[in-house]
């Protein structure tokens, strides 16, 4: 009896995919990050990019959900957003 093929991935497409980017607090990371989110979800609206300072002030934590719609789309987008200096984690 053959096994059926295993999903690549969990996910369903398309379906909304919450984006957390951490970098250095600077007027040019939010910026930048939009960018690169748009590059590869050019529908994702900027407006409703959350931004959270850290307790200190030295880091910020952007929140961008976009409308997934593929693996390839995503690993795309996360090795963008991971090779950007300014960006130093992305969950």
């Amino acid at each position: 009896m053959a096994e059926a093929p295993e999903k690549e991935t969990l996910l369903e497409f398309p379906c909304a995919f919450p984006l957390k980017i951490m970098g250095l607090a600077g007027d040019a990371l939010a910026q930048t990050v939009l960018e690169i989110v748009r590059r590869h979800a050019p529908d994702f609206d900027g407006a409703t990019m959350e931004m959270r300072a850290s307790s200190g002030g030295k880091y910020v934590s952007l929140t961008c959900t976009i409308r997934a719609t593929s693996k390839p789309q995503l690993d795309a987008l996360y090795r963008e957003l991971t090779s950007h200096p300014l960006v130093k984690v992305v969950l």
